[in-house]
């Protein structure tokens, strides 16, 4: 377990900033070589002049997949500014929600009034409301102008992308959070053709396989699941309820809610056995086991990091009661306001808004372009299914993945999971989830 478990958020908060406060005074040490991303084959990309100054990159970025995708745009950075040092300041997705570490130095780093170039961020309330009511980031109306974004954005993405009229960030790429990946030798071991469509189905299949000591789903025991639970609440809710649970019609003391809790807490008794002591890639190894699980919850990043490992045995659907729903997110990079080499950091904008960007990013990392004019011969099978469902789907936004609620709601959801999974009660954590709803002050 991890030291979140049973305190409040702003205890955790303010536990946060003391770990963000040490990490800035280590990242205030003499810096090392350029830090471009480490390859796969672990080296480094080779250093860059500085007369043009430097480029600071924030980002999560440092699992299999993604660290090859975002060394591809950086190779197309330095090949158009070769004079610019680019400073990869990559933290691992561990802490509270997706990025949480890197997220609290970022917020340690604004607040001082020393921002990095730009930064990683999930388009949507993420973003809104950690940064830009706040006053921390620059409008790009006029790098959409000059390169045509709304030409080639699609108008649903578009609609993420404005607040108050005005672009705020732009995105490298869409994601689909609630897939299923699945091994189908587990289904041969229990004479089932396909994957589970409902969760009953799932917990039918699970307990044929836990007869025969095989785990029916790989989940973590440190984060409390919260990208599992969001599919959930997809499955109960559907994509006409969905937006009701972050704008007050829909209490989070409603019974749906309470459905999803039971079925994320009887998920565990069906988990490998030690998902108690797992966290990060450790979940995602689990399906690259033969002793492993039958699926895993997660979005198509889970996709690149098979990839990246040249692991093919595998198959892919939507999660149990999801099918035509596309829950959607986007990373995306930003403009902070007072940046030291503004220039850099609009010219790293344009390699990720860009066709040729987005296209040496996206094939590795498992997502598909934000872009309408990709290139479909560098993408495989998954993501080509990925580009149809994204047209035809119905499009909601990603909890987890900062689309649908406040950053403050989001870290409060996930210490209310995260207790869940000590204590397996149901009631108490949908109680913390209903003051956390009250809180954040849905639809007012």
């Amino acid at each position: 377990m991890n030291g979140t478990e049973g305190i409040s958020r702003r205890s955790f908060l303010r536990l946060m900033g003391v770990g963000a406060t040490m990490s800035v005074l280590a990242a205030c040490a003499a810096p090392a070589a350029p830090s471009a991303a480490p390859a796969a084959g672990g080296e480094a990309a080779p250093a860059a002049a500085v007369d043009g100054g430097k480029l600071e990159v924030f980002s999560w970025w440092t699992a299999g997949g993604e660290v090859e995708g975002l060394n591809n745009m950086f190779a197309i950075y330095e090949r158009e500014h070769p004079d610019v040092e680019i400073i990869n300041a990559a933290l691992a997705a561990q802490g509270a929600g997706q990025g949480g570490e890197m997220k609290a130095l970022l917020e340690t780093r604004m607040i001082g009034g020393d921002p990095p170039e730009t930064f990683q961020v999930h388009l949507g309330r993420e973003l809104i409301d950690s940064h830009v009511i706040a006053g921390r980031m620059e409008p790009l109306d006029d790098l959409y102008a000059e390169e045509g974004y709304a030409d080639v954005f699609p108008a649903d993405l578009m609609n993420v992308i404005l607040y108050d009229g005005h672009p705020w960030s732009v995105p490298v790429n869409i994601h689909r959070s609630n897939l299923m990946w699945y091994r189908p030798a587990k289904l041969e071991a229990i004479g089932a053709s396909a994957p589970p469509a409902s969760w009953d189905e799932f917990f039918e299949m699970a307990e044929a396989l836990k007869e025969q000591g095989i785990p029916g789903i790989s989940l973590s025991g440190s984060n409390g699941n919260g990208h599992t639970m969001e599919s959930i609440l997809l499955s109960v809710y559907g994509a006409d309820g969905w937006p009701g649970l972050f704008d007050g019609t829909i209490s989070w003391a409603d019974e749906g809610v309470t459905k999803s809790l039971e079925i994320m807490n009887r998920l565990y008794d069906y988990a490998q056995p030690d998902f108690l002591s797992q966290s990060g890639v450790d979940v995602n190894d689990n399906m690259l086991n033969d002793d492993g699980p039958l699926l895993m919850i997660s979005g198509d990043w889970l996709h690149g990091y098979f990839k990246s490992k040249e692991f093919t045995d595998y198959k892919w659907a939507a999660s149990p009661g999801t099918d035509g729903i596309y829950l959607l997110l986007s990373d995306s990079f930003g403009l902070p306001k007072g940046v030291k080499y503004r220039d850099n950091a609009i010219n790293w904008l344009k390699v990720c808004g860009s066709r040729e960007g987005q296209d040496a990013f996206n094939p590795i990392k498992g997502s598909i372009p934000a872009r309408t004019d990709l290139d479909p011969s560098l993408y495989d099978e998954y993501q080509l299914s990925a580009v149809e469902d994204w047209k035809t789907n119905i499009l909601v936004g990603s909890l987890q993945h900062g689309a649908a609620a406040k950053q403050s709601f989001l870290l409060d959801y996930n210490l209310a999971l995260n207790d869940m999974v000590a204590t397996r009660d149901v009631a108490s954590t949908q109680a913390a989830l209903v003051v956390a709803a009250e809180e954040a002050a849905f639809g007012q």
